[in-house]
């Protein structure tokens, strides 16, 4: 029988909550803003057009946020050494997909955030565009 825990589940969930903003922070940044656009770029290429499947899956997972969550969450698993639930690999293992989980969550309400925005600016600048048009008009 698995040993559980004596750290307190409310202390776990804080835990597990905070361990996946990292997590989710470093693998958005990676796989969609600019300043990792060139490399970014050369993994997807890479990920089409190598003719071996292990190297095209490999570029491919600096191209997927998904993907390389689960990468970045083992990383931050092993610095914290945070388990969830039970001590040893199970504890590991159970935390592994709840700060994948928890971290695409994150990243999923950031990117409806970011379209919402994208959409009011938009919205404003025909706006903007518009009333000099109508001024001018009267």
């Amino acid at each position: 029988m698995p040993v559980e825990l004596s750290v307190p589940l409310a202390h776990q969930f804080a835990l597990l909550l905070l361990i996946a903003l990292p997590v989710a922070c470093a693998a958005w940044t990676v796989t969609h803003e600019e300043v990792f656009r060139e490399p970014r770029e050369f993994c997807k290429r890479m990920s089409q057009n190598c003719k071996a499947l292990p190297q095209r899956k490999f570029f491919y997972l600096f191209t997927c946020e998904y993907c390389f969550s689960h990468y970045v969450a083992a990383l931050a698993l092993l610095l914290f050494r945070y388990q969830l639930l039970y001590e040893g690999w199970r504890g590991y293992v159970i935390a592994w997909f709840a700060v994948v989980w928890i971290a695409n969550v994150y990243m999923s309400v950031f990117n409806l955030l970011r379209l919402d925005i994208k959409h009011e600016n938009v919205t404003i600048a025909v706006e903007q565009r518009e009333l000099p048009v109508e001024a001018a008009k009267k």
